[in-house]
């Protein structure tokens, strides 16, 4: 075999950028996931804990958006604790009831029809239950709201 500068100069470009380029495929080859499983029914009905079981995941215990599968969600998690801030000073607490009612839809909770966490806040056998729930998590909520 005749050694050939040429070759070498073409060699390790391309060596380079099928490296590059097997990386990229790799990458892409290991997103993140996230496995959607109904909501677990749960007895509590402080707002604390209903907020670590159904929400921390997506928003991060503190509630600024930055839960572990925040990363493989196609929009970042809202930051829940600048609600109050985008809403002129003053915390949504209807909208965000509806929401949690699942009478308005967020596209990242699921459908108006079937939230992620429909069971546990919006469609339980329990009024009062729900109720309940749904005011602890409007309470808690509207704690975190920076000022």
């Amino acid at each position: 075999m005749i050694y050939n500068r040429g070759m070498k100069k073409i060699f390790r470009p391309c060596c380079l950028l099928t490296a590059a380029l097997l990386a990229v495929v790799l990458g892409n080859a290991q997103e993140k996931t996230i496995k959607q499983v109904p909501a677990k029914p749960t007895v509590s009905i402080d707002g604390k804990s209903l907020f670590a079981q159904y929400c921390a995941v997506c928003h991060g215990a503190n509630a600024k958006g930055g839960g572990p599968a925040a990363s493989a969600l196609k929009a970042t998690p809202t930051d829940l604790t600048q609600m109050a801030i985008k809403n002129g000073g003053k915390f949504p607490e209807e909208r965000v009831f509806k929401m949690l009612k699942g009478e308005e839809t967020v596209a990242a909770h699921g459908s108006a029809n079937m939230p992620i966490w429909g069971p546990v806040f919006g469609k339980s056998a329990s009024l009062t239950m729900e109720q309940t729930r749904v005011h602890a998590m409007l309470q808690y909520l509207g704690d975190l709201q920076a000022k």
